[in-house]
């Protein structure tokens, strides 16, 4: 059944308002895979705060162009049957998902293009980007990175007094012998 126009602006609207939202996208190809496959997709890719919407190609392109120009990279890959995945977390979590299920389904399930922050991503830079470890960790390796000098410093100013006592005892236990 045709769509009217009307239909098609609140649609164009609504895939607008995804892509605002979402800080990375990446289109796939979701040929041949069942409902339940795509059911367990969809479950993995929430999770990670993303998810995934098959849309009318045409549909998608206009409210790319209109609404989200950063995210135009992804309408490159937006050619028969595919489905978009809007990242609104983690990227990189989100992309783990999106990858590991691929992984499983590499005959019926293949992720063909990304964008992020206005840059085009290939498949490799999304591989790249899976894994990276999350923002968690990978702020707690920086707050580990800037503690460690201050830990050394404080290791070496308590070593002075120390060795200070160590001393004096040693002079005083020669003293009594």
């Amino acid at each position: 059944m045709a769509m009217s126009r009307k239909d098609k602006e609140a649609l164009a609207g609504v895939v607008g308002g995804r892509f605002g939202k979402a800080k990375a996208a990446a289109v796939a190809e979701y040929r041949g895979l069942t409902v339940a496959e795509l059911t367990q997709l969809r479950v993995a890719l929430r999770k990670a705060n993303a998810e995934f919407r098959v849309t009318k190609n045409r549909v998608a392109k206009k409210s790319i162009e209109a609404l989200k120009p950063s995210t135009a990279p992804v309408s490159e890959g937006l050619r028969g049957p595919v489905g978009v995945v809007y990242m609104y977390g983690d990227a990189a979590a989100a992309t783990k998902a999106l990858l590991e299920f691929e992984k499983d389904r590499s005959e019926t399930f293949k992720v063909t293009i990304g964008a992020m922050e206005g840059r085009k991503m290939t498949l490799a830079d999304l591989k790249a980007l899976s894994s990276l470890p999350s923002k968690e960790v990978l702020l707690a390796q920086i707050i580990g990175s800037l503690v460690s000098p201050h830990r050394g410093l404080l290791g070496v100013l308590k070593g002075v007094p120390r060795q200070l006592v160590q001393v004096i005892n040693a002079i005083k236990d020669t003293k009594k012998a």
